[in-house]
């Protein structure tokens, strides 16, 4: 890069360290609530900032982008999708979260079920965060950089050594500005770093567009369209990473559990003010997910088209282009928004870790009558611990099989259904005994792995050989066979899902809780918990545009 790159970029990083520093100086970070919540003072512009950056990081850009560069525009339902969770979240479990003033989802589950359920979510939450999501994060950041900036040359050392170099610098940056700053200065650099972010990534499609078409973007745009018509089909086959008919069973299971049950992103809502300033941060976040597929999708698209298809790994189309299109004098803006959004999620993310050690963990199990100061410490303690957990798998990632963000969804799934399940029963009935939400907690854990591992392998491996001893060698049937051997990882998810609820079920009618063991839902005075009267209207009108865009491409 050059100096003025250089100059841009540290001057960007640090502008968004110091608004964070002077937006929370008057925080009391020591305080489980401070530190946790940032107080309860966020504001809906500050969520919905914050949202869409723990959400939207380089994983996202580089890996749905490098999935739209093979498939094209069908991968979009993982952006679009979200907003009609989003819009779910908003108007059906928020309100039951915030009425209870909770901190993380383990403390709400533990009032449904109990003290043991509690722990063992919790666990379930961290696992993910420090196996799959930390690492993917550390990762696709970092090849994002090696890629777009010529690392490997300009250092004069190996693609390895940069990574493990781009890994540590991210997660060290990414550690002190979440496990020193709370809550709060993690949001604040979020809204500055989601503005960045939406401004950089559509400078990329233009730019691209603008190449394709000599300058003009709707010739582009027009030359796009009529060259690659496959690439604008919504609707995906049974080979496809997301046939159509898995839309309407694990999909959606997947999106429920992000946006409705998942500790990082919903203690960002849990951070505002009122129940109705985190139902407009929710439909605002919602309304730009929905916007989104034009920085994640139509890139690899552009990028397919540029590249003429011909590139040694999907998941380098992002950063190929952004390197092909993007002009000189806005390097190091572009590097600095990319830094901004991977530091975002990653430090997000330890936040969360630190909340739930400290919250649902420690002052639980281990020293049950531990101060509030006690408490964050052991949290940040634990969010260190997994960071460098995190750090040390993260360059591994670029042996994994198959695209990055397939790998992220697939890796989920197994923690996602019972979870999603769990929750759900929990609000719906009132009568399932913590047994039932344990054993299901555990046991759909070992039925995703198992038949993710084993049985989905095995089956598709014989499928294979059979089909080789009758003579079928065309690559295209071999694919369809292959597709049709075992149902895809989000029918699996599907099919899990409800059978995780039926279990749940049979111990509310074999086992159901006493008269005098049912919760009864605090109502908390700390927040107004008042709902915002256009929640719904609002919600409605997303879900509708979304609907639309499937009219539009097929």
């Amino acid at each position: 890069m050059s100096t003025v790159s250089i100059l841009s970029f540290l001057g960007f990083t640090l502008l968004v360290a110091f608004v964070a520093w002077y937006a929370t100086r008057g925080t009391d970070e020591k305080s489980a609530d401070g530190f946790y919540l940032g107080g309860r003072s966020l504001g809906a512009l500050t969520i919905a900032g914050s949202l869409l950056l723990t959400n939207l990081s380089a994983e996202q850009i580089v890996g749905l982008n490098g999935q739209a560069f093979s498939e094209g525009v069908l991968v979009m339902a993982w952006e679009t999708l979200a907003a009609i969770a989003i819009v779910v979240t908003a108007i059906f479990l928020l309100p039951n979260y915030m009425r209870s003033g909770i901190t993380t989802i383990p403390e709400f589950i533990e009032g449904r079920f109990d003290h043991q359920t509690r722990a063992i979510m919790a666990v379930l939450f961290l696992i993910a965060f420090g196996v799959v999501l930390l690492p993917t994060i550390l990762y696709s950041g970092s090849l994002a950089f090696s890629t777009m900036f010529d690392l490997p040359e300009l250092l004069g050392i190996s693609q390895s050594a940069v990574i493990w170099l781009c890994v540590w610098s991210i997660g060290v940056i990414g550690i002190i500005y979440a496990l020193f700053g709370g809550l709060k200065a993690v949001a604040v650099s979020d809204l500055i770093n989601a503005i960045g972010l939406l401004i950089g990534g559509l400078m990329i499609p233009i730019f691209g567009l603008s190449m394709i078409g000599d300058g003009s973007v709707m010739d582009g745009l027009s030359t796009l369209w009529d060259s690659n018509p496959e690439k604008f089909d919504a609707v995906g086959d049974v080979t496809s990473s997301i046939p159509f008919g898995t839309i309407f069973t694990g999909m959606m299971i997947a999106q429920i559990y992000y946006w409705g049950t998942n500790q990082s992103i919903l203690q960002r809502v849990f951070g505002a003010k009122s129940l109705a300033e985190g139902q407009k941060g929710m439909m605002a976040a919602a309304f730009v997910k929905f916007l989104i597929p034009v920085i994640v999708v139509l890139p690899g698209i552009i990028a397919w088209h540029l590249f003429d298809g011909n590139l040694d790994n999907a998941d380098q189309a992002y950063p190929a282009l952004v390197k092909k299109v993007l002009p000189t004098a806005f390097i190091g803006f572009f590097a600095a928004v990319l830094f901004g959004a991977v530091l975002s999620s990653f430090n997000s993310l330890l936040n969360s870790s630190a909340t739930l050690f400290g919250s649902d963990l420690y002052k639980q199990n281990f020293k049950k009558d531990a101060t509030e100061k006690q408490s964050v410490k052991a949290g940040k303690f634990a969010g260190l611990i997994l960071a460098l957990i995190a750090m040390t798998i993260a360059p591994f990632i670029a042996n994994a099989p198959g695209g990055l963000f397939d790998y992220i969804q697939q890796a989920l799934g197994s923690l996602s259904v019972p979870i999603l399940a769990v929750v759900l029963v929990g609000i719906i009935s009132k009568r399932v005994p913590a047994l039932g939400a344990k054993v299901v907690l555990v046991g759909g854990v070992v039925m995703y792995l198992f038949s993710l591992l084993y049985l989905g392998p095995n089956l598709t491996d014989a499928a294979m050989v059979d089909a080789t001893a009758n003579g079928i060698t065309d690559a295209n049937e071999l694919a369809i066979i292959k597709a049709q051997a075992y149902p895809h990882f989000l029918h699996i998810m599907g099919i899990l899902f409800v059978i995780n609820m039926i279990i749940m079920l049979i111990f509310r009618f074999t086992m159901a809780k006493r008269e005098d063991d049912i919760y009864i839902p605090k109502i908390t005075e700390e927040i107004d918990t008042t709902p915002w009267k256009y929640t719904k209207p609002i919600g409605i009108a997303i879900v509708l545009l979304v609907l639309s865009t499937y009219l539009i491409f097929r």
